[in-house]
Protein backbone atom coordinates (compact mmCIF):
# COMPACT_ATOMS: atom_id res chain seq x y z
CA UNK A 1 0.00 0.00 0.00
CA UNK A 2 2.63 2.51 0.84
CA UNK A 3 4.39 2.33 -2.62
CA UNK A 4 0.95 2.75 -4.05
CA UNK A 5 0.75 5.55 -2.90
CA UNK A 6 4.04 7.04 -3.48
CA UNK A 7 3.95 5.97 -7.09
CA UNK A 8 0.05 7.44 -7.32
CA UNK A 9 1.96 11.10 -5.41
CA UNK A 10 4.30 10.80 -7.76
CA UNK A 11 2.27 10.74 -11.23
CA UNK A 12 0.36 13.43 -9.58
CA UNK A 13 3.05 15.79 -8.66
CA UNK A 14 4.57 14.75 -12.01
CA UNK A 15 1.20 15.79 -14.16
CA UNK A 16 0.61 18.94 -12.01
CA UNK A 17 4.00 20.10 -13.14
CA UNK A 18 3.37 19.26 -16.77
CA UNK A 19 0.68 21.43 -16.32
CA UNK A 20 2.23 24.23 -14.83
CA UNK A 21 5.12 24.13 -17.75
CA UNK A 22 2.34 24.02 -20.33
CA UNK A 23 0.75 27.33 -18.64
CA UNK A 24 3.92 28.50 -18.72
CA UNK A 25 4.87 28.35 -22.11
CA UNK A 26 1.84 29.51 -23.07
CA UNK A 27 1.75 32.89 -21.37
CA UNK A 28 5.45 33.35 -22.27
CA UNK A 29 4.42 33.08 -26.25
CA UNK A 30 1.59 34.78 -25.63
CA UNK A 31 3.42 38.02 -24.13
CA UNK A 32 3.68 41.58 -26.36
CA UNK A 33 7.28 42.63 -27.12
CA UNK A 34 8.44 45.51 -24.83
CA UNK A 35 9.68 47.44 -28.63
CA UNK A 36 7.06 49.47 -30.55
CA UNK A 37 6.34 48.36 -33.83
CA UNK A 38 8.35 50.16 -36.27
CA UNK A 39 9.71 49.57 -39.43
CA UNK A 40 13.09 49.15 -40.41
CA UNK A 41 12.30 49.90 -43.99
CA UNK A 42 10.45 53.16 -45.31
CA UNK A 43 9.85 53.83 -49.08
CA UNK A 44 8.90 57.32 -49.84
CA UNK A 45 5.45 57.68 -51.11
CA UNK A 46 5.89 61.17 -52.24
CA UNK A 47 5.64 61.87 -56.40
CA UNK A 48 8.91 61.77 -57.93
CA UNK A 49 10.79 65.41 -58.60
CA UNK A 50 10.60 66.87 -61.95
Amino acid sequence: MRRLLAASTTAVIAAALAVGTAFGIVALLDATPEQPNVPLVTYDTAPPLR
